[in-house]
């Protein structure tokens, strides 16, 4: 399946993007930290791409996107959630299920929380907490290597055991290479402000959620308390649990493709269903391409 890349110009800075272009309704891929659209190469060149629309998306500050114009304002979790909507927008996408990774999940919950059209969120590395640090400490597994996750400088040091936690034991010279160009000041800045609280309760949002959500999360994650994410109590969890894919960590949709992409068919099934449901057939039409290639 061919996969057409191109640039969106938006008030936070240039996204580059890549959109499989067809398929019967369509999913928008948020990256994590230090991380690019290109790590969702093995959905984007797999038998999704036949049934669905892939939009894989380099958020501000990494892969070929610019860095943002303003990081103060774009590197928080509500800036970086406004330009995926802008991006949304651009394509003409109005209501449509996101997969977030890591910290691109907790972009997608603060899309879903803020009326941007989301219809179900699949999040992967991303444990859904309140706000504050209490929150934090509740979601996540404490430790010295988390701290990288919000340290602005990195040694080439850090490059490489950063590309190790969230990779496990692959080595991927693209991986690290995307980790050395990303902006820091992102990874300052939205950690900064989510132990601040800025952003919506995440965790409430999720609970109260009335589209279907999915979590999955590798049995070796270095980063998520898998006990927090079966205490939660969400309305439409995907298939009744929290998923844990055995034997990997913190990226399952790459270390164990297979096993992910028949979860991710069967979720976006699942929303297509619900869309059906509780979606007025106009509403739903509208992610419709237009006839002329936005290309």
């Amino acid at each position: 399946m061919a996969v057409f890349d191109r640039t969106i110009d938006t008030r936070h800075g240039s996204v580059r993007i890549s959109d499989t272009m067809t398929g019967a309704a369509p999913l928008v891929m948020i990256h994590g930290s230090g991380s690019s659209r290109h790590v969702f190469a093995r959905q984007l060149q797999s038998h999704l791409s036949r049934n669905w629309r892939l939009i894989a998306i380099d958020l501000p500050g990494h892969g070929e996107s610019s860095d943002a114009r303003d990081p103060q304002s774009t590197y928080t979790v509500t800036g970086l959630a406004d330009c995926i909507g802008e991006v949304a927008a651009r394509l003409g996408l109005h209501r449509f299920p996101v997969f977030g990774w890591s910290l691109g999940g907790h972009v997608a919950v603060e899309m879903a929380g803020s009326g941007k059209g989301i219809s179900g969120l699949m999040l992967c590395g991303t444990p859904p907490v309140s706000n504050g640090l209490i929150g934090m400490l509740r979601g996540f597994s404490p430790s010295f290597d988390i701290l990288l996750a919000s340290k602005q400088s990195f040694t080439s040091r850090d490059v490489e055991r950063f590309q190790s936690l969230c990779f496990g034991g692959t080595t991927n010279s693209s991986f690290q290479d995307a980790i050395a160009r990303s902006d820091g000041r992102l990874r300052a800045i939205f950690s900064r402000t989510m132990l601040r609280g800025q952003g919506i309760d995440q965790r409430r949002t999720v609970e109260q959620a009335d589209i279907p959500i999915a979590l999955v999360n590798g049995s070796r994650d270095p980063f998520v308390k898998l006990s927090y994410l079966s205490g939660l109590n969400i309305q439409l969890l995907f298939e009744g649990k929290a998923h844990v894919m055995e034997g990997v960590g913190h990226a399952p949709f790459w270390e164990n493709p297979e096993s992910f992409n028949s979860l991710l068919e069967r979720f976006l099934q699942t929303v297509v269903a619900h869309e059906a449901k509780t979606v007025p057939a106009d509403m739903r039409d509208r992610n419709a391409l237009p006839k002329k290639s936005v290309l």
